[in-house]
């Protein structure tokens, strides 16, 4: 069990100790995925991934769409989180705008409540809370977004798990608020040298290639450590990786990710169990 050295370590060094403690750190991890967003791969994701992060309606999804995703993840064994969004259904999400904190803590808590209320109604708990596009990178450079952010889910229930960035503002402003955070990485996603992910709007920003993406995961998972575009090594905290469901064969890539992670030695479950 964690924390309580077997008889091999007994009488290790501290700095012996701290390595052990690391790497049975590195060989767990969450695998989630966006949902509700009008992938038809939904069904077959959420038996593969551990953490669903489903849309609110803001940037896709309706009510009918919300209730199947969450009964899909329920059946899944997915745990379920919300996937607030700026009000932009016309931009996916995707395109950044100026608002209040207030106005951002009030729109945030209205989603998590309407996917909490959801689950709640098919029996499931709501695990954590992933902010979508525009707003989940905004709020990772701009404290007092992830500040209205946090207040929100904090209000809503301070034992819901919030997802950002390593090192960002979003999980600053969540442990400020007494919230549990999940640092998140991305497979898929190129990143750059100061380990923030390459606009979409750059060529190669999205990595296609299954075979280098499930390296890339693996290499995240036990090393903490990814490639940037400039040939740099970015040292990289992670406890979840996402996969995009709107990434053909999405579903296809998750099994290749799960089957590779745990082939490595890495342990794939929720987050909300860690």
């Amino acid at each position: 069990m964690l924390g309580e050295p077997d008889q091999r370590s007994r009488g290790a060094s501290p700095a012996s100790d701290a390595l052990l403690f690391c790497t049975l750190v590195a060989l767990r991890i969450d695998l989630n995925a966006d949902v509700g967003e009008g992938s038809s791969d939904d069904a077959s994701l959420l038996r593969l991934v551990t953490s669903a992060n489903v849309a609110a309606g803001f940037h896709a999804g309706d009510p009918s769409v919300l209730r199947q995703t969450i009964r899909a993840a329920r059946a899944g064994a997915a745990a379920v989180g919300a996937h607030p969004s700026f009000p932009d259904r016309a931009g996916f999400g995707r395109h950044e705008m100026i608002v209040t904190p207030q106005e951002a803590e009030d729109f945030v808590l209205y989603q998590i409540a309407a996917v909490a209320g959801v689950a709640a109604a098919e029996g499931v708990k709501l695990q954590h809370v992933k902010p979508h596009g525009a707003l989940y990178n905004m709020a990772a450079r701009d404290a007092l977004l992830a500040g209205a952010i946090a207040r929100a889910a904090a209000a809503f229930d301070s034992s819901l798990i919030l997802f950002g960035l390593p090192g960002s503002e979003l999980l600053k402003a969540g442990r400020a608020a007494g919230l549990r955070v999940a640092a998140e990485a991305f497979a898929d996603r190129a990143y750059e040298a100061d380990g923030s992910l390459v606009s979409r709007k750059t060529p190669g920003a999205v990595i296609h290639d299954a075979d280098a993406v499930v390296s890339r995961a693996i290499r995240m998972a036990k090393d903490r450590s990814v490639t940037a575009v400039d040939g740099s090594i970015v040292r990289i905290d992670l406890d979840t990786i996402c996969v995009h469901s709107d990434t053909p064969g999405a579903a296809d890539l998750a099994a290749r990710l799960r089957a590779g992670l745990e082939a490595a030695g890495v342990t794939v479950r929720a987050i909300g169990t860690f």
